[in-house]
Order: structure tokens, then sequence, then C-alpha cells
């Protein structure tokens, strides 16, 4: 590797612009919801069986690894959502469920799966909370019975506080889900109505209060900043309500306007007025991060908050790094054995390959040999802080040394602190984490790139 990264021909869409206030205009917005770098694409006639040769293999046993099970209904479509795939049906949720179940026992079966241990489970959708009491009960059993898990694994059930009464808890702490995650977006019920959420604010408080009140498990929420109506007075209020309402931890999202949600078309038609913008986003994370820190909350990551310490938030963590995740279900995504698949989000296709007991894979990429370098950028990054001996730890070379000019370029944009071994974000480099992280690895590929070239016309 060269000493150190060739900055003069990156432009501010990597380096940040020159700004009195970085928090806000450090860049033009936020490109989307996460960092990652590219794969390569396997033939669409070898997917099925390169994805299941990946399973006959142990891999590497000392990898982190985590379950995704994932629900594919809703009964409504967020107007803020780009991931809907069916409306949810008693008929349609069986017939998904008894697929599901069989997919859980035949891939627990396979040698790569039995191999090591999971850390955390996590069911998500979709609305994974519109299955009946007894599906939650069953799935959580099946989930202990058949997979290896380690002692104090994180099991979260995702889901909307509309429904969810004591049936639907119990059965789910009965079968072994230990941790809790709705997504609220916002108390106030102006902006849940415009958003399509089911509940008022009073009745999702009351509910929310009587769940962490019990104290069976943590209770997480989700608070989206940003959305139609919610001004910085009533996210003020989000805020204050999360306090009052006892769960035991708090994601704090942008809203990241993407292509094709029902929000735009909304906007676009006049019967929505528009989100915020990014700098008056900016202002409001900033609020968020002041109000969590005068309360004394405890940061677990750039976004993430815990009034408790059961709260740990380890399937988050974990699927930003390096760690193996096993998709189950309908549109379910992960990685093994340096294998990143999607499965197919179409229902139909799904079921007959379940049926045929056949892997229902709608997207195979190799992983680059730097994928462990991208991860550990992506973790670093949602975490706050990288590490000069933790990139050398995955790049095998000071990698840390040799993007310092690209380092000392933020720090003079206000983004970063350079202190020797460490990379700390400020408040306006938090906002951009997810940014900052994605321009790292773009530049890295782009070098990576540019190099193998004059490699290969040297030696032609």
């Amino acid at each position: 590797m060269k000493n150190r990264l060739n900055i003069k021909h990156l432009n501010e869409e990597i380096t940040g612009i020159s700004t009195p206030s970085p928090l806000q205009f450090a860049f033009c917005r936020k490109k989307s919801a996460h960092a990652g770098g590219r794969a390569a694409v396997i033939p669409r006639e070898e997917q099925v069986s390169r994805f299941e040769q990946a399973l006959k293999q142990p891999g590497d046993t000392a990898q982190q690894r985590c379950l995704y099970i994932h629900i594919p209904f809703c009964r409504v479509r967020c107007t803020y959502c780009n991931f809907f795939q069916h409306a949810a049906s008693k008929t349609m949720i069986a017939d998904y469920f008894a697929a599901l179940l069989k997919e859980i026992r035949w891939k627990a079966q396979q040698p790569w799966t039995q191999s090591a241990p999971f850390q955390a489970v996590y069911v998500g959708g979709g609305t994974p909370t519109d299955l009946s009491a007894e599906q939650l009960l069953i799935l959580g059993k099946t989930i202990r019975s058949y997979f290896p898990l380690t002692p104090d694994c994180e099991i979260t059930l995702e889901g909307r506080i509309n429904r969810f009464d004591d049936s639907l808890f119990e059965n789910a702490l009965e079968g072994g889900f230990n941790r809790f995650s709705f997504g609220v977006q916002s108390f106030n019920t102006k902006v849940r109505r415009s958003a399509k959420r089911l509940d008022d604010r009073e009745p999702l408080m009351r509910r929310l209060q009587e769940l962490s009140a019990v104290n069976a498990a943590p209770i997480v929420i989700d608070l989206l900043y940003g959305l139609p109506y919610q001004t910085m007075d009533i996210w003020k209020q989000d805020l204050q309500d999360f306090l009052e309402s006892g769960v035991h931890g708090v994601d704090l999202y942008q809203l990241v306007e993407l292509g094709g949600m029902p929000m735009q078309a909304m906007v676009e038609k006049g019967s929505l007025p528009a989100p915020a913008d990014t700098a008056a986003k900016a202002k409001m994370f900033e609020y968020g991060v002041h109000f969590m820190r005068k309360h004394h909350i405890k940061r677990l990551s750039v976004g993430h908050w815990a009034t408790s310490n059961r709260e740990r938030s380890i399937y988050n963590s974990l699927a930003k790094t390096t760690a193996a995740v096993l998709p189950l279900g309908c549109g379910a995504g992960g990685n093994v054995n340096g294998l990143s698949v999607m499965q197919d989000r179409t229902l139909e296709n799904y079921l007959k390959s379940i049926e045929t007991q056949q892997h229902s894979v709608a997207m195979l990429s190799l992983q680059s040999s730097d994928a462990a370098v991208h991860k550990e950028i992506t973790a670093a990054f949602d975490r706050g802080v990288v590490s000069r001996s933790a990139l050398r730890q995955v790049s095998g070379s000071d990698l840390f040394e040799y993007c310092l000019p690209l380092f000392d370029e933020w720090q003079k944009k206000g983004l970063v602190e350079v202190e020797q071994d460490y990379l700390s974000l400020t408040l306006a480099g938090q906002f951009w984490a997810v940014t900052l992280a994605q321009n790292l690895i773009t530049v890295l590929q782009q070098d990576a790139n540019n190099t193998n070239n004059k490699q290969q016309h040297a030696a032609a």
C-alpha cells in the first residue's frame, strides 16, 4: 500500500463543503439509509447451487452470527415506507407461516447453521406483530429448539403497538422473545395520521407505559425526524413523550426520502406538506443529541440510546459488522460464507421454492476481498469512533495512516477530530455518519480499481 491517499482529485461530494455550519450544509443530503461496498453478482443460473454449497460448509466458526426472519405483511402502508410487500390477511399469513416453519427446520439442519451459535435473532418486517398469539408462541419456540443460540442470545420481535394485546405479548415472552421493538415514529396524532400510523397519541402512550412497566423484556421504539407536519416543537414533544413512555431504548432516525414511497406522490399532489429539508433535520438531530445528554441517557451508537442496561441492541450493532446473517423468509437478506443473499420478495415464488425445498434466492453476490474493511468502516462510523488498530486488524496494513489526508480534510470541514490513533465524529459528523462511511468506502474502492488497472496495464 502507498503511504498516503491522494485526495487532489476528490470533489466536495466526498470531502464535504466548507461552511460555517457543517451540521446543516456539509453535504447536500443523505443519499441512503446504509453504507456498503460493491459486490460481484453471481450468474443467475448458479445462484441457488452456490448458496446451497455455502450452507453445506461450516465456515468461520469464530465469526459472530445473527439470524434474520422476515414477516412481509402490513395492514397499512406507511407513507414513508419504501419496503411494503403484501397486505395482511389471515389466510395469506397462515400459508406463509407454514412455509416459514418448513424453511426454518430445513435451514437449521445445514452444516453451516449448526457449526456455531447465534448471538442475536431479529424477526422483522413488514409487521411481525400481525402474527397471531399462537403463531408467535410457535415461532419463538421453534427458533429456540432448532438453532444453536448463545445463552444470552437477544431475540427481538419488531412490530407496531396497534392490536398488540396482552395475549400477543405473553405468548411472545413464553416463546422466548426477550426484546421488543416498536415503530412509533412520532407520538403526535396529526403527524401519525398523515403517515398512516394506526393509533393516536393517548392509546399509544398508555400501551407503551403498560408494556414497559411489566419489566419482562426491554421495550424499544423508533422515532423519525423530518416527517410532514412535524415541526421542531412537535419533535421536542416527541422526545419528552419518549421519556414519559418509560421504554428502555430509542432510535432516532432521519427521514430519508427515497423514490417510490407514497409520501412523495402525496406531496406532489398537494395532499401533504413537504417534509423537513436537510438543514431542518440536522437541527432536529442536534436537539435530540442534546436532549439525551441533558437527561443522562446512555448512547450506544450515533443514533441509538438506552435508558436501561437491559437494552443492548446486539443485532443492530452486529449487522453492521463482519457478522454473518442467515436470512429466512420472503424478502429477507443476509450473508453466509462470503456470499450476500437476498431472498425472493414475491410471495408466490417464495412459497413454491419452499414447497419443493429449493432456496428462494432472488440475488446472490460474492463479497469483495475488502468486505471486512468496508464492514469495519460502516460499524466504526455507526459507533462514532474509527480506530487505527481495528482498521489494521481487518486490512493487514496501516489503513488509518493511509486515509489521513481525507481524515484531515474532514477535520478542516468540522466533521471529525483526529487524535493519534482515533478519529472521532463531531456532532456534524454524527449527523453525516452514513455519508462519511460511504464516501470512505467509495474512495477506497476507486483507489483499488485504479491500482488494479495500472497493474494490468503494466503486465500487458
